[in-house]
């Protein structure tokens, strides 16, 4: 269930591995605006492994080899992706649409793929004390898929998560994110870019002929934006990227801003008996460093590892998918915890400040000492024990 980055990779893996599957995906596109378009180098080495790589960069794309902080004193590069031993040392932007139409057209190659649009998960099939598939609603009436292995990939606000009685373990994000977009020029720079103001910050996301903008603010305070008005809004973004205040008048409309409210939770367990949660249903991720998509690709690898043969056999214990939770739990909770330090220790404390960013003394030395410089690229770019497709699975 859920045909975002981590349903639609399991599923093509499992498909190579002639194994029966069954994608089931709530909307009846993929196109949603400001879903995550960020494929880490993580990733692109998964779509090497997978002989898919070539055909994936021959969609139209935008490279990010650095990311930068303007600061008072100067930009401050925090990660240059080109300092990587990879072969794909950059962050591809490609629309998640685009990337999830690719992988699925790929899956649909073999006969033991399905895909079901708009087919909404109303009840999970529980009998004998696991869960059996799940029924599931469409245009054309109720429907009923049964199935060795049931998979709730439904994304943050998972429906088979809730279905099931997991409870998620929350932490409380200091801030919140307003996304739209402005023109992007030839001659703007490239990459990631960000800037802070006072008590106001801002990331931008080089998309081509656009960039994405994510305007960061206190948890809590959209409101207050929103009753202070669009010229308002303008205004405070202008402060800080002046040489593009004129773009600006093109945001006319509430609708052109998508509010994104931040989240950081998981569940403790991520599975029952017949049942595994994966990508954001077992744990919602912050947006800080863009890596939410690569972790749930990499949860969806893992799965597909472990648990392709019990598949084929008809049989998947709980010892099978708890090993699944004990590679990837570890990964994903260090990241949480990098992520909510960076949140409260930079982005918030310069919020409730009202003063310009200034970087830690700590973290402005480490980018200073080559050793260690590549660091905040690397977790970044990898993030925590990166997973490979197995080899069987590569030869599929």
């Amino acid at each position: 269930m859920g045909g975002g980055p981590a349903g639609a990779i399991l599923s093509l893996l499992l498909a190579r591995a002639k194994i029966p599957v069954t994608l089931l995906e709530a909307h009846e596109d993929f196109d949603r605006d400001f879903r995550g378009d960020t494929i880490h180098p993580s990733v692109l080495e998964i779509m090497y492994e997978l002989g898919l790589a070539e055909r994936l960069h021959s969609l139209r794309h935008s490279k990010i080899h650095t990311a930068t902080f303007m600061t008072p004193t100067g930009p401050i590069t925090v990660a240059d992706f080109r300092r990587l031993k990879t072969r794909f040392p950059y962050i591809m932007m490609l629309p998640q649409a685009e990337f999830l139409e690719f992988i699925t057209e790929e899956a649909k190659r073999y006969e033991n793929f399905r895909l079901v649009m708009g087919a909404s998960v109303q009840e999970l099939i529980k009998e004998d004390g696991m869960i059996r598939g799940v029924r599931y609603r469409a245009h054309d009436g109720w429907h009923e898929v049964r199935a060795t292995l049931t998979v709730g990939a439904d994304g943050r606000s998972s429906r088979v998560r809730r279905l099931a009685g997991f409870e998620l373990v929350k932490t409380s994000p200091p801030m919140d994110v307003l996304w739209f977009r402005i023109e992007r020029k030839a001659y703007d720079p490239e990459g990631v870019l960000a800037r802070f103001g006072r008590g106001h910050a801002l990331v931008m996301l080089d998309r081509l002929d656009q960039w994405q903008i994510a305007y960061v603010i206190l948890k809590g305070t959209y409101q207050q934006i929103h009753a202070a008005g669009l010229g308002e809004l303008r205004r405070s973004i202008a402060e800080m990227i002046p040489e593009m205040a004129l773009r600006l008048d093109a945001l006319q409309d509430w609708k052109q801003v998508s509010v994104l409210s931040v989240e950081s939770s998981r569940v403790k367990q991520w599975y029952l008996p017949g049942l595994l949660l994966i990508g954001d249903a077992a744990h919602v991720m912050s947006p800080i460093g863009g890596v939410g998509i690569n972790y749930a690709i990499q949860d969806a690898v893992a799965a597909a590892n472990i648990l392709s043969e019990p598949l084929k056999q008809h049989r998947v214990e709980l010892s099978d998918l708890k090993r699944v939770q004990r590679e990837r739990e570890w990964p994903t909770r260090i990241i949480q915890k990098i992520q909510a330090l960076a949140q409260e220790q930079v982005i918030a404390a310069a919020l409730r400040s009202n003063q310009t960013l200034r970087l830690p003394f700590l973290a402005r030395l480490l980018l200073k000492i080559p050793f260690l410089r590549n660091i905040p690229a690397r977790i970044m770019a990898f993030g925590f024990r990166p997973v490979h497709v197995k080899k069987e699975l590569q030869n599929a």
